[in-house]
Formats: C-alpha cells, structure tokens, sequence
C-alpha cells in the first residue's frame, strides 16, 4: 500500500503499537545507509518470547532461534557481560529491564519508500485498526520533571583523573565513562515523549521499545553489528562536534572534527577493538576497515563514524556472531576487559538496558542492532525515567571538555524534557 503522509501514518502506526504488552519500532528518519533493508520496522504484540538473566542467556536464544527462525526483535541489555566474561554487576538497577529479552510478534510491517507492506498479520485489519489510531497533538505539552545529575561535575571531574592514572600505568588505553541523569516520581506519555525526541534528534537507528511497563525512547546515531548474507558489519562512533545553524562555521567544524588528532587516537583504538572482535566470527583474512574516520552529520552534531566488516566464517551461529563481539567496543573501551572491570568500578549506576542494544533477526539470518545511546528509559510501573551519557577517556583527555561533551550529547534529552 502507498502512503501520501508517511510522518502521519507513522504516528498512528505507533499509537497503535503502544497498546500492545510489546512493541519495536526501528525508524531510519530517512537517513540514506548502504547496509540497511528497511525504512522503518514496527513489530507488535508477541506471539512467543524468551526472557533471561545473564548466565546462559545466548544460549537460550540459541535454541530460541533454531526451535522457530523467524522475525524475531529483541534487546541485550549491557550485564550480558558478565555471560561473555568473568564479570558482576553490582550498582542500584532502578529501571529491572532484563539482560536478554526476545519476541516473535504477532503483527509486522515495514516501510520502503512510501509503500507499506505488511509482513505478519492480516493486511487489511491491521490497517483499519491503524487508521482508527488518534495520536496526540505534535506539541503535546510534558510535565516538568525534576533531572537530577547522579555524580556532581566535581565527582565527575576526579573520576575522569583518576581513570587517566589507570591510563599512565598501561592499564588501559581508553575507557568510556558514562554518567546517568534520573528523574523520579516521572509521569510521563512515552509515546509523546519519544516523539518529540525523534523530532528533535532524528537518527538512523532510532527506536521506541516496549516491554509490558517498560520503555526504551531512542535517538540513536549508532549501529552496533549487521549481518547481510554472509557479511557482518560494525560503525563505531567515537568523536563528537556541536553543529552551527552558520553554513561557514558549521563547514569548519566538520572539517576540524575531521582533523583533530585526539579524536583519530579514541577512534582508531576501537576500530582495533572491533577488528579483533570480529576476528572470533570471521573467515581468516577477511576482516577489512571499510572507512575510516568518516565524518557524518546529524541535526545537532557531527559524529566521526568507522566502518568495518568481515566475512562470516562456516560454522558460527548467528546469536554466537553477536555473543562474539557484545557489548561492542564503543561502550567499553581498550583493552575491552580491563575497561569494563573499570567501568564497574569507578561508573555509580547499573547499565542495565542502556549501551546495550536492541534489533531483529530476520528469517533469513540477516540481523540489525543498534547501540543503545542518547536514549531515556523508563519504568511506568516506579515512574523512574533514566538516561546515561558518556565518552571516551584517554590520557589526552581534558576532564572539563569531556563532562562539556556529555552535557553535548544529553542535550536533546534535556530540551525534550524540558530542560
């Protein structure tokens, strides 16, 4: 089916959506990506689900998977981590998502272009039900809400030193410190929301994520890991410029962001990082940097994304591709297991669901996650929202601009929620 207003179809389809005890939208916002099938995904209701606490947590979905290949949408939370390595978590969860939790839905549909298809369900009633959706005003009035900052800047400050003493001892290389700003007592519509953020902070990897009273609203800029046929691909983010309405100024900017030594050094440690994880799936010889520092721009920053890809060897299971190299590198830093002991140590909240990642895995194999970034998540049920924000930390790092450069990143969030 075509559709002339795909903003307003869009809404509506959503609207709809949120009704269900579970929802996965996956919105592109039009951003052009070589490597993506699809516009827009909206995944509804569950047909059948598998929920686990680290520990076997990949091997359920193994079996999971293999029992019914099918369109399946899910979310690895970070703690996975502690499945993959000889890790704990044991920082305040305030939001309880689960580490690994999947569902094959019992509606689907997809957007190419301007044309709708329906992939699971009845076509012709899931399009009545849609058309009859009334969703809010685009200028739904949020409730101010109290964002409280979990660690003062000063704290922030120290932290930042002492990891670069961590550094200077040959620890570590690099490690991303992230920071998290909550708000409780919050009642708020997640659907409005996560539209005014979307609206905001159009991404590539966007999404609105339900899950019974739980919600993940998303802005990311960031793709974890594809799979396409036999081929995986990983874009780690590291480097991150404010944009200029100034068309000069804002030239300039990219062109420095482009050029700025430090930026290349935190980006080209987790180009290796990713390299080596790949390494575990790939066909030997295989693994190539794509591009590297590339510079894309977004409504409000530039962001320097890398590119890199491998050869999926014989053999390795899908959910094994994605065990291999979770949680991805641009969330934890290098060398991968030292900065995440680190990030236990020194971090005062529990990641839970946040630099985790959710996506799908198509019938075919082929799979799609994002990196779970400039996203608010949210637990109806205690009305605790929460989002983190983070960065690279290298020896070369100055501790103010870093805590400027989190403030850079929560700042569509703040602005959405009134800030």
């Amino acid at each position: 089916m075509k559709v002339q207003d795909l903003h307003q179809f869009k809404k509506q389809a959503l609207q709809w959506a949120a009704k269900f005890d579970a929802c996965c939208c996956l919105d592109s916002n039009d951003y052009a990506d070589p490597y993506g099938r699809f516009d827009f995904l909206l995944a509804v209701g569950i047909d059948q689900s598998i929920s686990e606490p680290a520990g076997a947590a990949f091997e359920a979905l193994k079996s999971f998977y293999d029992t019914r290949p099918e369109w399946m949408f899910g979310l690895l939370g970070y703690d996975l981590k502690n499945e993959t390595e000889n890790l704990n978590s044991h920082h305040p969860d305030n939001l309880g998502f689960p580490d690994l939790f999947f569902f094959i839905p019992r509606y689907l549909l997809q957007i190419k272009g301007t044309t709708v298809e329906v992939l699971i369900g009845d076509e012709q009633e899931i399009l009545q039900q849609i058309g009859q959706s009334t969703p809010g005003p685009e200028d739904m009035a949020i409730p101010p809400l109290k964002v409280c900052s979990r660690i003062p800047k000063a704290s922030y400050i120290e932290t930042v030193k002492q990891l670069q003493t961590h550094i200077l001892r040959g620890d570590i290389y690099e490690v991303n410190f992230c920071q998290e700003f909550f708000a409780e007592h919050a009642d708020i519509d997640p659907l409005a929301v996560y539209s005014q953020l979307n609206s905001l902070s159009p991404t590539p990897f966007s999404g609105f994520f339900k899950l019974h009273d739980k919600y993940i609203l998303s802005a990311s800029p960031e793709r974890f890991i594809c799979k396409r046929g036999n081929r995986l691909i990983s874009q780690p983010i590291k480097g991150t410029a404010k944009r200029s309405a100034d068309p000069e100024e804002d030239a300039e900017i990219r062109k420095n962001l482009q050029q700025d030594a430090k930026e290349q050094a935190e980006n080209v440690m987790i180009v290796d990082l990713v390299r080596n994880d790949l390494t575990k799936n790939a066909l030997k010889g295989s693994v190539k940097v794509e591009e590297l520092f590339g510079i894309y721009g977004f409504k409000q920053v530039y962001q320097m994304i890398s590119t890199i890809s491998a050869e999926l060897a014989t053999g390795i299971h899908i959910v094994d591709a994605l065990k291999n190299t979770f949680p991805m590198g641009s969330m934890t830093g290098a060398p991968k297991l030292r900065a995440m002991q680190l990030i236990e140590t020194y971090e005062s909240t529990r990641r839970g669901a946040y630099s985790g990642s959710f996506g799908y895995i198509s019938p075919d194999g082929d799979f799609d996650f994002n990196v779970i970034i400039r996203s608010m998540l949210y637990n109806a049920t205690s009305r605790y929202l929460s989002f983190q924000v983070g960065g690279a930390i290298t020896y070369a790092a100055d501790a103010e601009k870093e805590y400027d450069e989190c403030l850079l990143k929560a700042a569509a969030m703040l602005k959405t929620l009134g800030q």
